[in-house]
């Protein structure tokens, strides 16, 4: 077969492929988003066509005059390699976010790694048992995004086609990803924690993933899972103890275990609210004598999956808007021009316009236009608004569920957890200010990656412990509730 290049401009990388090697394979990991999964329908996976030459079919040209697009781009998921090509591709950097934590332990021996296995992106730090110390820390994005940004995709994907390449090429991701961090160290590694949600406990560990499928998504495989390095296929790594950490429930995970531990909240006498705002919305509510836990369609809004200009949170997303001078400024990452917005900036939008009185409570744009322009290059249309609304009352409703649980109200709770690297970047006043939770500000705190932060702490401790949480917790199906619609309908509505 012949050979051919893809320039990638202005990123000034240059890949030689196979002839008629897809795109969506070749660009996965620069940066070009396949939120549907590759299957034409979001059009989110746009490049333009500087050089060379890709055949379109008819499907991709009525796509591409569907996106107003002129006969220079290309979806990337509908392209093939069948020349030498060169396209123009945004600047990438993704942000990632560690943890940097300090916490009580009681000093170990050896080599740890602390490794948190997210929908988006991957972050493992190594430790230092005797210290603590952080020695060495590696991220990266899911290779799995290529199969789409959501959960469910990539669930349809392997359905159809089978788990068992999305179960070796995150291994294999994660195998390149210790090996950089273990360099300097050798090859001899003592114990490894990997925390993640469920959907991503059953691919690592190779587990049947059709019971996540359908409802009432119940899958006998949520429990701890020990491997070793050779199960793995890691021959370049010797590790004593590898464990993937046991989910709660169907879909909350052990990153929510582990956020539970790193907040304390399961051995505090008040009550304390966790909620980890990834690719989907999980809650936790309680205290010491027990806690409630559950999982919301909040994630794909504020991952921007859902919203037509929306993006993750990397260059070219506008991050935040804020008044200066009675005029409104976008914060945009990378400090270059815009092309989409991530959820911080979703909601500072949505609190701008609201502010400006140009959408009603009930999220409709007064004007009759069927968007608004944010800046030069962004815009939200109706159908964002609403999906906004959408994730704004799933969050709010399963809040609300859990507090009648639990047989509390909302000034019971002494803390608010917001975790999740998008919940690092809100504007904690603006979400309160159209009735997002509608908690007092002064008492939520800003977690950062809690997942990883709880899968260091459980280097430091017994697996038992896991089990005693685990013990604590149910997981509620917010759906089963029977006035769930009603209060879902009650929470659309915006704060004035």
């Amino acid at each position: 077969m012949k050979t051919f290049s893809v320039k990638l401009v202005p990123l000034g990388k240059e890949i030689p492929v196979l002839e008629g090697t897809p795109l969506l394979d070749v660009l996965n990991e620069y940066g070009v988003e396949f939120p549907c999964g590759g299957k034409g329908s979001c059009g989110r996976c746009k490049i333009k066509l500087l050089d060379g030459i890709i055949h379109t079919d008819q499907a991709h040209l009525d796509k591409l005059a569907e996106l107003n697009l002129d006969a220079s781009w290309r979806l990337a998921c509908l392209s093939k390699c069948d020349s030498d090509i060169s396209v123009e591709v945004g600047q990438f950097e993704n942000i990632i976010q560690a943890d940097e934590s300090s916490f009580d332990f009681t000093p170990g021996k050896g080599l740890g790694i602390a490794f948190d296995l997210g929908t988006t992106t991957l972050v493992g730090q190594l430790i230092d048992m005797s210290s603590g110390k952080i020695l060495a820390v590696e991220t990266a994005m899911n290779p799995q995004r290529k199969f789409g940004s959501d959960l469910i995709s990539r669930i349809e994907t392997a359905l159809t086609r089978g788990s068992e390449e999305m179960t070796r090429m995150i291994r294999d991701q994660i195998e390149a990803m210790l090996g950089k961090m273990m360099m300097s160290y050798g090859k001899s590694l003592d114990k490894m924690v990997i925390v993640g949600n469920t959907v991503m406990h059953h691919f690592f560990c190779g587990f049947d993933i059709r019971p996540l499928s359908f409802y009432p998504f119940d899958s006998k495989q949520l429990g701890m899972v020990e491997l070793s390095s050779g199960e793995l296929g890691w021959d370049n790594l010797n590790c004593k103890e590898i464990r993937f950490y046991p989910a709660i429930g169907s879909f909350v995970g052990s990153d929510i275990l582990a956020g539970i531990l790193a907040t304390g909240m399961h051995l505090k006498e008040s009550y304390s609210l966790l909620i980890d705002l990834g690719t989907n919305g999980e809650i936790v509510l309680g205290n010491r004598n027990g806690l409630f836990c559950a999982s919301t369609a909040a994630g794909p809004a504020f991952e921007g999956s859902n919203i037509s200009q929306g993006m993750q949170a990397r260059s070219g997303a506008i991050s935040s808007i804020s008044k200066v001078q009675e005029e409104w400024r976008c914060s945009v990452i990378g400090n270059t021009k815009s092309s989409g917005i991530c959820g911080s900036g979703l909601i500072d939008a949505i609190h701008m316009i609201l502010e400006k009185g140009l959408i009603g409570e009930f999220g409709e744009i007064l004007s009759g236009d069927t968007d608004l322009v944010l800046d030069a290059n962004v815009s939200l249309t109706q159908r964002d608004i609403q999906e906004f609304q959408l994730a704004k009352a799933a969050l709010d409703t399963g809040v609300l569920i859990l507090l009648r649980k639990m047989g509390i109200e909302h000034k019971d709770l002494e803390h608010v957890y917001i975790a999740g690297g998008f919940g690092n970047y809100i504007n904690l006043d603006h979400m309160n200010a159209i009735g997002m939770l509608d908690l007092p500000v002064d008492r939520m705190h800003k977690l950062g990656n809690s997942a990883l932060m709880g899968a260091k702490m459980f280097l430091f401790e017994h697996p038992r412990l896991a089990d005693t949480i685990l013990e604590s917790t149910q997981h509620i199906s917010l759906e089963a509730e029977k006035d769930f619609q009603d209060m879902f309908v009650d929470q659309l509505i915006f704060k004035r």
